[in-house]
């Protein structure tokens, strides 16, 4: 049985036991892999080919080689999951204790168990138990219960959740499986291993390369990298193959947000209302929508909806942050943060967020110390760098060799803002250091014109430049400048006249000067 097979005969079975276990969300995930497993060619009928889509094209775009046809090698399986009977003794007992599950009275429905003695009576009552705050040896068990049943998918993230470490992650003794895939790229993410995070879902691709989960992830890892040119694109695509799609849709509206992409936005929130308004993925949705418009309290109203669907919703408790900042209600904007970061210690957005309000209210040292806690966390993302380098530089604490290295950083953060050249050039400037500003008021220069950028950073360049090439006696470098400013109107028109005039003299004065210090003639 080659690769896929084994995957999908795998898969559909697991799907009907995890569901009798009322593990609806990773029966529902384990679905959706089995559907995301490439067809056969030769098996396609006109009822399944939907399966063949555009979504190939971006499927290539992340695959380092061809994968179509490769089985997921490396791995040795655990058995395949088997079909059960009816356990006729623990049955009525079973039906009981889970009606008292499925309304939630966990404590209740483990009671009914207590004697019962059939596997599935016995992991209703483990799971009762678990959810009820049987949290001890948590690890342990499962990790067991992951090696000995790896279609589980909730398991591997409770499991997940408590790798907070690579060592963590190292630590543990799983068994191969295909399964481990998904947990390790899930687990990379997590602790903000891109690179590494894509790598293990281009690998999955070649098994699962329909998965609409995958391409989801996919999108995550990329977001976290700020590629929002991809990820809008992937998301796109999500959306033709799964136009009812809700889950992480609010990461697609903080792109289009990111974007100021007006009218897909307003679009996607119709569309969220439509499908499921009492989604906090919704809410998220339509408060960025109404941020983008500028109506900061209606955006707070629908953050406000997500937490009371799910007190837990990170992301909520992040925007509406955001929000409290806009509206410069700094008190609430901390308590919002805070939250945050007592829900996922790991949220540079909200440690970000906490300086921007600690800054706000002039309490900088307080503010360097979360800034310093973002860029801890994500390291690649330049804003965070240059937030650290302008609370450096104010008064409070001016401390502008700290602020030079943190905008160096973010130079290397390809930092699309903007900002970084032009403010190491400044620096450089009022420091006293004329070849280090001379160096980024060209790079920054170089760049401006790359992208084909107009503005006052222009002029402040090229006139800094003619001041300087001047002061060099590099008169034709200065002469470049000087006759680009003289396109423009204002002060600056007037100051490259004046340069050229005096450069111009310069030069005629040494002919005669020549002459004046020559020896006489014989």
């Amino acid at each position: 049985m080659s690769s896929k097979d084994s995957c999908r005969s795998e898969l559909r079975i697991a799907v009907r036991q995890l569901s009798d276990r009322c593990l609806y969300s990773a029966s529902k995930w384990a679905a959706e892999q089995l559907v995301g497993i490439e067809q056969d060619p030769a098996k396609f009928t006109p009822t399944n080919t939907r399966f063949q889509r555009g979504s190939s094209s971006i499927r290539r775009k992340y695959r380092t080689h061809d994968m179509t046809a490769t089985p997921i090698a490396g791995v040795s399986y655990v058995a395949t999951p088997v079909m059960e009977e009816d356990e006729l003794v623990d049955g009525d007992f079973y039906l009981l204790a889970k009606s008292y599950f499925d309304c939630r009275e966990y404590k209740r429905a483990a009671h009914v168990l207590r004697d019962q003695t059939g596997r599935k009576s016995v992991f209703l009552r483990c799971y009762a138990l678990y959810l009820k705050g049987s949290e001890n040896l948590a690890r342990t068990v499962l990790l067991e219960s992951v090696n000995s049943y790896p279609w589980n998918w909730n398991a591997w993230t409770e499991l997940r959740s408590l790798c907070t470490t690579v060592d963590n992650l190292n630590s543990l003794a799983l068994n191969s499986h295909w399964m481990k895939d998904f947990f390790l790229a899930s687990a990379y993410q997590e602790l903000r291993m891109h690179n590494d995070c894509l790598s293990k879902y281009e690998y999955l691709l070649g098994t699962f390369g329909y998965s609409n989960y995958i391409q989801a992830q996919i999108a995550k890892a990329q977001y976290s990298l700020r590629e929002f040119d991809q990820v809008e694109a992937i998301f796109e695509e999500l959306l033709r193959n799964d136009p009812y799609r809700v889950e992480d849709m609010d990461m697609y509206s903080n792109v289009l947000y990111a974007k100021e992409c007006f009218s897909a936005l307003s679009y996607l929130a119709h569309r969220a209302f439509t499908i499921d308004k009492y989604r906090p993925e919704s809410c998220c949705i339509i408060g960025n929508y109404y941020s983008l418009k500028g109506q900061h309290e209606k955006s707070v109203m629908y953050f406000r909806r997500a937490l009371k669907l799910n007190k837990n919703y990170l992301s909520a408790w992040t925007l509406m942050g955001h929000e409290f900042v806009e509206m410069k209600n700094t008190p609430a904007a901390v308590d919002a943060y805070r939250r945050a970061v007592d829900i996922d210690s790991c949220d540079y957005r909200a440690w970000y967020g906490l300086g921007q309000a600690y800054e706000m209210m002039g309490m900088h040292f307080y503010a360097l110390n979360y800034f310093k806690k973002s860029v801890f966390l994500q390291p690649t993302d330049s804003r965070l760098w240059i937030a650290m380098a302008q609370c450096y530089e104010t008064e409070q604490l001016h401390m502008l060799d700290e602020a030079i290295k943190c905008y160096k950083r973010a130079a290397n953060c390809n930092d699309r803002e903007a900002i970084a050249l032009h403010q190491l050039a400044k620096l450089h400037s009022e420091l006293g250091h004329p070849e280090e500003a001379a160096f980024y008021y060209k790079k920054d220069l170089e760049r401006m014109e790359s992208e084909e950028r107009e503005g006052p950073n222009m002029v402040e360049a090229l006139l800094y430049l003619a001041r300087y090439y001047k002061l060099q006696n590099k008169f034709e470098e200065a002469e470049v400048y000087c006759t680009r400013l003289l396109d423009y109107t204002g002060p600056e028109k007037e100051t490259a006249k004046s340069l050229l005039k005096g450069m111009r003299s310069t030069q005629s004065s040494f002919p005669s000067m020549e002459v004046e210090h020559s020896p006489p003639m014989s």
